[in-house]
């Protein structure tokens, strides 16, 4: 599936910013299941300094600075992305019960290194706390293999889980999310990966987007559609390194060719969308708009726009064609 994202960040000061200095991470990833055919990041005001590089979880990052008073800030990001269905490598071990891979990220003198261990520990959104592991156990049962574990888990959250945009914020943590059984994309993932790590297993977070369908009848509205968040959880391989398996609390299921992977981390605070430092502006509005269209939507809208053009040039044409005469 081709799929084109437009992601829109608008930023308005009161007062005017002086300077800053801004980190987004915009650029969809190169996986098995994702190929980046293009991208283009348009900032305005232009910035005096703008770079891009590769962080520690392989995430493209770019680096802009501006450093002339501006009262507003917009950042465009133009990505195509062909997405497949993902495979799980041949060579994990699907039966390997949950113990066992906890007991593979123990740290014993001279164990092999596995690059999934950052996963293991606890990070800024993501604490260790007997809560998630009080409501993790009813999944983890003695010697059930990690993915039937991960299923699970991911249903019963669906279940059991209100999502409510006006219930959190991004710094409300993660047990309290947990407690009031409500949130949005970003709490249910920052649980799920908890209750992972918290049961010794690891889990990242994974930002992206996801091709939302408009109600029957109606077209897609542009702008209208958001980031989004889910989880992958590590399997490892009967004899070295694994696989990632990616989950969905949020709408109960695994993600398909409709998902667009942008960034991994161990939670929001390593691929956030954009986050700056700034010299005044001590009060800002914030407006983001992202569309997720597929390649043959597009195509539809362009030919009835290209037929109508060619009308109009072939009626000009006529006219002038009959005023010479």
């Amino acid at each position: 599936m081709r799929l084109h994202v437009t992601h829109e960040t608008r930023y308005d000061y009161v007062p005017p910013v002086e300077t800053a200095q801004h980190l987004a991470h915009l650029k969809p990833r190169e996986t098995a299941s994702q190929k980046l055919l293009s991208h283009a990041l348009s900032i305005t005001p232009e910035p005096a300094q703008r770079s891009e590089s590769a962080d520690v979880y392989g995430n493209t990052r770019a680096f802009f600075a501006l450093e002339s008073t501006h009262e507003h800030l917009v950042v465009k990001a133009l990505s195509v992305v062909e997405t497949s269905e993902p495979v799980l490598a041949e060579s994990i071990a699907r039966e390997l019960p949950w113990e066992a891979v906890r007991e593979r990220f123990r740290y014993a003198k001279g164990a092999r290194f596995d690059a999934a261990s950052d996963f293991v520990f606890p990070s800024r959104y993501v604490p260790r706390h007997d809560d998630f592991a009080a409501y993790a156990r009813a999944s983890f049962l003695p010697g059930r293999p990690t993915f039937e574990v991960a299923s699970d888990l991911m249903q019963r959250m669906y279940r059991d889980f209100d999502y409510d945009a006006t219930s959190t914020e991004i710094s409300t943590p993660a047990v309290e999310a947990l407690a009031q059984r409500k949130g949005v994309c970003q709490d249910f993932a920052h649980i799920l990966i908890a209750c992972f790590r918290t049961m010794g297993l690891p889990a990242r977070y994974v930002s992206g987007y996801l091709l939302t369908q408009p109600p029957p009848g109606q077209p897609r509205l542009v702008g209208a559609d958001a980031s989004h968040a889910w989880v992958s959880v590590y399997l490892p391989g009967a004899d070295g390194p694994g696989d990632w398996a990616d989950f969905d609390p949020t709408n109960g299921r695994q993600p398909g060719e409709d998902y667009v992977t942008l960034a991994i981390g161990r939670d929001y605070a390593d691929v956030s969308p954009m986050r700056g430092v700034l010299h005044g502006g001590a009060r800002h509005t914030l407006d983001v708009g992202v569309t997720v269209q597929p390649q043959e939507e597009l195509a539809a809208a362009v030919a009835p726009s290209a037929s109508a053009s060619a009308s109009q040039s072939q009626s000009q044409s006529q006219s002038q064609s009959q005023s010479r005469t």
